[in-house]
């Protein structure tokens, strides 16, 4: 597997776990009251684990968001260095892209040729 892919596949990581996190935190946090002018939140009905493990997760999720995100710094590194300065990728690129609008162009004009022809 390429290094870009390896890339796209860690940060699809990353995203999962912060998601998955977020989701838990805010599934298994316990309510906290705002301000004396509001009412006291009600318990979490849902919470059946014992606090222990609860106050364990997001430790144990957020060693795992740290991870994934060190993994993709690591990846990050392994890039290969450009040998050419800023100048000279900005003009590569601006070459690309002349390119792909010319592939494009011909691309079109062959699509509009072929339905006149028909």
């Amino acid at each position: 597997m390429d290094i870009i892919t390896q890339l796209q596949e860690q940060l699809n990581t990353i995203a999962s776990v912060a998601f998955n996190t977020f989701g838990t935190l805010q599934r298994d946090a316990p309510p906290v009251r705002l301000s004396a002018d509001y009412p006291e939140p009600p318990s979490n009905p849902n919470v059946t684990e014992d606090a222990t493990t609860v106050s364990e997760q997001p430790k144990t999720m957020s060693a795992a968001l740290v991870k994934a995100a060190k993994q993709f710094d690591a990846l990050v590194s392994a890039l290969p260095l450009s040998e050419r300065g800023e100048e000279a990728q900005l003009k590569r690129i601006a070459e690309l892209q002349f390119y792909k609008l010319s592939d494009l162009s011909s691309a079109w004009n062959n699509s509009i040729c072929n339905s006149v022809r028909e």
